[in-house]
């Protein structure tokens, strides 16, 4: 009996099942996995192109009835897209290409070299990355008041010249933890050919830190695509006004309408329903669209990046 079940465990049936079976369980935990990131956007899609019948419809459960781009257009024209966007882009890319430029600098800094204060001005960076943007609202936005830089996208800008803004402290990081573990080497070899540290850093040294410099951008311009904080403190007028903004003001004025027609009809009926929640949802989509379309084009980059730069997490 033993010998024949050591030979059924050793049997090519008995590998091409094991095999199987451990593929079955990885792609169910992926497609599990999945769906929890996906359901979100797959739900938003949904609502977007229902209208308010197939909201109140008990049958109607994903797929709408009667497509309507009705909300598409209400949203895009509510929401001033395209100038909303050019703000969104302003407000995003500027201080993405300066924080990778000034935080990638400041990392190599502190990554090759030792100098007095070391220590300390490292830890002062850390303690950036640890102070909440609410404790110190007041002091700057007098401080950019002063200047006459209210209502610009300079408050954003400015500070991520310089290495700060909005994460700056955790991109830091990421740039040191990236030029920590390239060999020492390199630097010797351009040293001797004459190199100095300015010339080594961009010649050398910058053009290595691809993957990092993707990661940094990418996580950058997310943050600040959808960072409603800081516009909100120095944008206040609505020519500057950002997508999320926008987008916040649209799900305002549904809350407006729910309580006024609750107020009207006592509630529970079919006019307290939020007759724009389908707008909502496409003003969601399309504040959202262009980083879906960023992250499809550089999905594997960032893949490759964030395993080189030893990122384990958000």
């Amino acid at each position: 009996m033993q010998a024949k079940l050591a030979g059924y465990f050793n049997s090519h049936s008995y590998r091409v099942t094991r095999k199987l079976t451990s593929k079955v369980l990885h792609y169910t935990v992926l497609i599990s996995l999945s769906f929890v990131f996906i359901y979100p956007i797959m739900y938003i899609l949904s609502q977007s192109f229902m209208q308010i019948t197939d909201i109140t419809d008990a049958t109607v459960q994903w797929v709408p009835k009667e497509l309507s781009f009705e909300h598409y257009r209400f949203a895009f024209d509510k929401m001033d897209y395209w100038h909303s966007f050019t703000n969104s882009a302003l407000s995003t890319l500027g201080p993405a290409f300066a924080q990778i430029i000034s935080c990638s600098i400041i990392g190599y800094g502190f990554a090759r070299y030792q100098f007095p204060g070391h220590r300390i001005l490292l830890g002062l960076v850390l303690f950036t990355f640890l102070v909440p943007p609410q404790t110190i609202v007041i002091p700057l936005f007098i401080f950019f008041g002063e200047l006459n830089w209210l209502n610009t996208h300079l408050p954003i800008i400015v500070p991520s010249i310089f290495g700060q803004g909005l994460r700056g402290a955790l991109f830091v990081l990421i740039f040191m933890q990236f030029f920590r573990g390239l060999p020492y080497q390199l630097e010797e070899a351009a040293r001797i050919d004459g190199a100095g540290a300015y010339r080594t850093f961009m010649q050398i040294m910058l053009p290595l830190a691809g993957p990092a410099l993707l990661v940094v951008f990418l996580f950058s311009t997310v943050w600040h695509w959808n960072d409603v904080f800081q516009p909100n403190l120095y944008y206040m007028i609505e020519e500057h006004f950002n997508l999320p903004q926008q987008l916040a003001i649209l799900d305002t004025e549904g809350v407006f309408r729910v309580q006024q027609a609750k107020m009207m009809t006592g509630g529970g009926t079919l006019a307290s329903v939020p007759t724009n929640y389908n707008r909502n949802m496409a003003g969601a989509l399309i504040t959202i669209l262009p980083l879906i379309i960023l992250y499809s084009f550089a999905q594997r980059y960032f893949i490759e990046g964030v395993e080189r730069t030893g990122i384990a997490g958000d």
